[in-house]
């Protein structure tokens, strides 16, 4: 298996290769999806029993749910990578500083 492998909580690993987006769980759409792939028996529960942070979307129309925030799982890849990590906080505060 080719990609790179990210931890995302509890012992739970996702190729990230075969992720098309990753957003938070709060919004009307993302709650139709989850429950329309749960319906469909594509939806893939890694949060051990914990609080859904983050719903990735995967090329195969599988929904998988974590329980680690996107930044966070994103973070994690970019420090796989190599490179830095600017949170979104810190971005807004060094935009408005300029």
């Amino acid at each position: 298996m080719d990609g790179e492998l990210v931890h995302i909580g509890f012992g739970n690993i996702l190729v990230m290769d075969k992720v098309v987006a990753i957003a938070a769980p709060g919004s009307a759409p993302i709650k139709r999806a989850v429950q329309d792939a749960k319906t469909t028996g594509k939806l893939i529960d890694m949060t051990s029993g914990r609080r859904t942070k983050a719903v990735i979307f995967t090329e195969s129309s599988h929904i998988v749910l974590a329980a680690l925030a996107p930044e966070t799982i994103t973070g994690r890849l970019q420090v796989m990578r190599g490179g830095t990590v600017i949170k979104p906080e810190t971005a807004m505060v060094e935009k408005a500083r300029k």
